[in-house]
């Protein structure tokens, strides 16, 4: 199986499946003398695993983090770093009746379509376990990111019908809340609403809004590695991820350009933007104002209602789907949004290095 590889300068492939013995990630690209240690990991796979609240998996993992190679003195060494996570809570019986069915919703069927074969047990590759790679990977990306002042923070911007007020945005309800929101206002109403799904044994979707902040003018390139095309990619290729918008997004489309475009102005020998409905990025290049990308999450698909659906054998069949899911995966992924957009923003500025001919002479000439 091919695309389990990302990035081109900081680069990263993942492995492991849901009920396998463990997840894991290997980095490879990162610079040295990043000083690194599990606990710097640890945290952002604890905003992401399972059975944290009422509107989470049962599912206990613990999702500890292991360093295996890579560092050494808690330092990077520029060598490939290995990181990996064991299960300890897979219960594979849940899952053996769907062996001879395919779930509305996941890939069962494209699974089997392609490769004749699939590991049935929460879905393998394809279970948004899979993500626990790539989370443990941004979080590293993250901290390099930190080194050169670039920040990114992710949370929850609506759940179904319930969206936060902007006007009463606060950061510190993003990590004290079960939702993920920053208004505790929305995150309550929010709640209630879930709580509803989850009577009718439905789920739900909802809107996760990432914005990166401290990012240079001048990252990504104006054609086919355009950075907010690496973004999408990378954001769109979170399971759950159904679409993607950065700036403004689906509303450029009934704008005007007198309204649309982001007049320019000198301030203190610095061109800054007035607005940001491009989102921070023009022709693919970071103009230097804050990134603002937004991800469409779909409803969990997995959920306790009888489906109609097909078995192996081509017969039409209705299910009731067992085992533990998210009644919402909003909250869990806001994290993998995060780290994702991470990952992006690393492979961009390790890769600027080589833009000008300039920055190669400056870089040498300190060396000597």
């Amino acid at each position: 199986m091919s695309g389990s590889t990302f990035n081109t300068m900081f680069r990263i492939t993942t492995w492991g499946e849901s009920h396998g013995k463990a997840i894991g990630v290997v980095i490879d690209g990162c610079p040295a003398g990043l000083p690194l240690a599990e606990e710097d990991i640890q945290g952002y796979l604890d905003r992401r695993k399972p059975g944290q609240s009422k509107i989470s998996t049962p599912r206990k993992e613990e999702d500890a983090v292991e360093i295996l190679s890579g560092t050494f003195e808690g330092l990077t060494t520029g060598t490939p770093i290995s990181l990996i996570v064991r299960n300890m809570s897979q219960r594979s019986r849940d899952y053996s009746e769907i062996a001879s069915y395919y779930r509305p919703g996941h890939a069962d069927y494209t699974f089997d379509r392609k490769y004749g074969f699939r590991d049935y047990r929460g879905g393998g590759r394809s279970s948004g376990r899979e993500t626990i790679g790539r989370v443990a990977a941004g979080a590293v990306a993250a901290k390099l990111l930190k080194e050169l002042g670039i920040n990114i923070l992710a949370y929850t911007k609506a759940i179904g019908p319930i969206a936060v007020d902007m006007d009463k945005f606060n950061v510190e309800a993003i990590a004290a809340t079960p939702t993920r929101m920053p208004d505790y206002e929305a995150s309550e109403k929010a709640e209630k609403y879930l709580a509803g799904c989850m009577e009718k044994t439905d789920s739900a979707g909802g809107i996760i809004e990432c914005r990166i902040s401290g990012v240079p003018a001048g990252l990504g390139d104006p054609v086919f590695e355009k950075l907010d095309a690496n973004l999408a990619k990378a954001v769109m290729s979170v399971g759950a991820v159904k679409a993607f918008e950065i700036g403004d997004g689906c509303k450029v489309c009934t704008a005007n350009g007198s309204g649309n475009n982001d007049c320019f102005s000198a301030e203190s020998g610095k061109v800054i933007k007035k607005t940001n409905h491009a989102g921070g990025i023009l022709g693919g290049i970071s103009d230097g104002s804050e990134i603002v990308l937004r991800a469409y999450v779909k409803p969990t698909p997995s959920i306790f209602s009888e489906q109609e659906t097909v078995n192996k054998d081509g017969e039409n069949v209705r299910v009731r789907i067992k085992g533990r899911h998210d009644p919402v995966i909003v909250p869990r992924a806001v994290v993998v949004v995060e780290a994702m957009a991470a990952l992006v923003l690393a492979d961009a500025v390790i890769g600027n290095m080589s833009s000008r001919v300039s920055y190669l002479k400056d870089f040498y000439s300190r060396e000597q």
